[in-house]
């Protein structure tokens, strides 16, 4: 099979962010089938380019992968007007990135945003191969709950256009099992949905991994650690985690350690600062190679979103790769991941935006390290069972080639 995907973000992990794609792109590869990615040349953490050449569309070849670097307006994090434009500019060059690929059988387009996800329609379209559309998160009902997505009639643009795609689709791919009922509820066929959950390369995760080097660069030794790893983003709510911190003052033990990078970082260092918490530190962004060090470095780690309803139908990467590193999550989010984490016994839910139940969590943990050590135990052992990455990629190979054969028939 020759597959083609569109994806903005997509990163290695010899960079910083989530890896599924690379993840299940490498089966594939292994087992034969060629996979092709068309991506920004833009860092989506950080905004800065990723490769220097002239041309719109620059090539490179990562584990056998190619990869074709699309321009991409250098705005994402300016405005959230600008950030569109930078989209948009993605949009457009994306197509053209495309037909450079050579023959191809499948594209697939993922979402968000949701506009890379219309450039692999018109792909699929003009190349008159089979679409698969792939539902991450719920855009654009994720912003609009946040309050970034208010102009009336771009959310009706927008809603059109999330409509349009799920019409035009040959087929749709979720990631979270609420995704399949938010379709459904849209009027989607039940038939035309896949769940192919998020998960983790257990591989790529040691619960016994020696941590030290890391705590002795940070100055971490003798801490009880609390580990958030990702974006540092408006949607994570990372301000309630400092005020978390204000209220661990009297526990020189507890140390939140943040490693990652986004458009939040500046204004939560600059809060930190103000309130002179010297049991916060920010680390900076890490390439996903270095994120098993780090979880092995610590006792606990977080998963915090903020409290909106639509928020409690994700399946958050981070919480996979926690599970796996058999760590306990300190989980601050309610909804279809908390029935995993409960389901695995690996974690302590924390009702979204609530400071004092994540302090009391924080020291129930640093004061019972027997517990955390079982729950880390019990949530590695699940998330081998029924998320590793694997398994989702048999199940991305045989959509794919059921996809393909349906296409080809007369």
């Amino acid at each position: 099979m020759k597959i083609l995907l569109i994806h903005q973000a997509f990163v290695s992990p010899r960079e910083a962010g989530g890896t599924r794609h690379y993840e299940l792109a490498q089966h594939l590869i292994r087992n034969g089938h060629n996979f092709t990615i068309v991506a920004s040349d833009l860092s989506y953490l950080t905004g800065q380019r990723t490769i220097e050449g002239k041309g719109l569309v620059k090539e490179q070849t990562i584990d056998g992968m190619r990869v074709l670097r699309a321009y991409t307006y250098p705005a994402l994090h300016k405005s959230f007007v600008w950030r569109i434009i930078s989209f948009l500019s993605f949009m457009l060059t994306s197509v053209w990135a495309a037909f450079r690929a050579g023959p191809v059988d499948l594209v697939i387009g993922t979402s968000p945003p949701i506009f890379q996800a219309f450039s692999a329609w018109v792909v699929a379209f003009l190349r008159r191969k089979p679409f698969l559309l792939e539902i991450r998160d719920l855009w654009p009902e994720f912003a609009i709950d946040m309050g970034v997505l208010k102009n009336p009639i771009l959310i009706r643009l927008s809603r059109w256009l999330e409509r349009f795609l799920y019409w035009r689709a040959t087929h749709i791919m979720v990631n979270s099992p609420a995704y399949r009922t938010y379709l459904t509820q849209k009027g989607v066929a039940e038939s035309k949905i896949s769940l192919i959950p998020n998960g983790v390369d257990t591989r790529m995760f040691d619960p016994a991994l020696d941590g030290s080097a890391i705590r002795e660069e940070l100055g971490l030794a003798g801490k009880f650690v609390i580990t958030y790893a990702g974006a540092l983003g408006l949607a994570n709510d990372l301000g309630l985690v400092l005020r978390a911190a204000d209220g661990l003052r009297d526990d020189a033990r507890i140390h939140f350690l943040l490693v990652g990078d986004g458009k939040e970082r500046a204004r939560l260092e600059e809060e930190a600062k103000k309130l002179a918490l010297t049991n916060v530190t920010f680390a900076g962004s890490r390439p996903k190679t270095a994120i098993p060090s780090v979880l092995a470095a610590s006792d606990a780690c977080l998963a915090i979103l903020q409290d909106i309803p639509m928020f409690n139908t994700t399946y958050p990467n981070k919480v996979f790769d926690y599970m796996a590193a058999g760590r306990p999550t300190l989980l601050v989010i309610d909804g279809v991941i908390r029935d995993v984490v409960e389901a695995a016994e690996g974690g302590i839910f924390i009702p979204p935006g609530n400071a004092e139940a994540l302090i009391e969590a924080a020291r129930d943990l640093s004061q019972n390290p027997d517990r955390g050590r079982l729950m880390g135990q019990s949530a590695r052992a699940y998330v081998v069972e029924h998320f590793d990455r694997d398994q989702q990629a048999e199940q991305l190979t045989d959509l794919l080639r059921r996809m393909i054969q349906k296409q080809d028939r007369p």
